[in-house]
């Protein structure tokens, strides 16, 4: 297997230490901030890129990023408050996408839970009861995060890179396939 750049964007350090578990499983992976993230990443097998939610997308960094990478295989993972199958969450993997750069083929996806940040919570306890994010259901849903990302979510992180690589695999034995089945059907014309 090739080499993997892991991305990630992160303010309170949940995404840093998803980061940190992907990179370590992959093995040979550079790991960088989206700040000091190269633009070319045509010497990377994987681009795994990491992000936490701001209005049910990427954050305001990772979103002027995306845009760069082209032509890459990306796995794409994110913290966030919510459950990790909300579909504040899955949703936001497809914007993700919409803001990669042409030519990418997205691997995978990984989602965890992460302690929200201070700064918010403190400005979400006077949301009115039609806020959205406000309210005893939302004040649960805090309590939850705060403890995330656990020992679990970085178990899961480490697998998603090995069902990554398994993927590509089994990826590059199917278009070894159907080019052959391809060169064949050319002979035979």
């Amino acid at each position: 297997m090739g080499k993997w750049a892991v991305i990630y964007s992160s303010v309170t350090g949940n995404t840093k230490k998803i980061a940190e578990a992907i990179a370590e499983q992959a093995g040979d992976a550079d790991i960088f901030r989206v700040q000091d993230a190269p633009e070319d990443l045509s010497g990377y097998e994987v681009v795994a890129i990491g992000y936490w939610l701001r209005l049910g997308q990427p954050d305001p960094l990772m979103l002027k990023y995306l845009p760069k990478v082209h032509d890459a295989q990306v796995v794409l993972f994110q913290t966030h408050g919510t459950a990790p199958t909300s579909e504040h969450a899955i949703t936001s993997f497809a914007r993700a996408g919409y803001f990669l750069g042409p030519d990418c083929t997205i691997l995978g996806t990984s989602g965890c839970r992460g302690k929200i940040n201070p700064a918010m919570l403190k400005k979400r306890q006077n949301a009115g009861p039609d806020d959205p994010h406000g309210g005893p259901k939302s004040v649960e849903r805090w309590k939850l995060a705060a403890s995330h990302p656990d020992a679990q979510d970085v178990a899961d992180a480490k697998d998603l890179v090995e069902r990554m690589k398994h993927k590509m695999v089994m990826r590059q034995r199917f278009l070894a396939k159907k080019a052959a089945k391809l060169a064949a059907l050319q002979k035979n014309k």
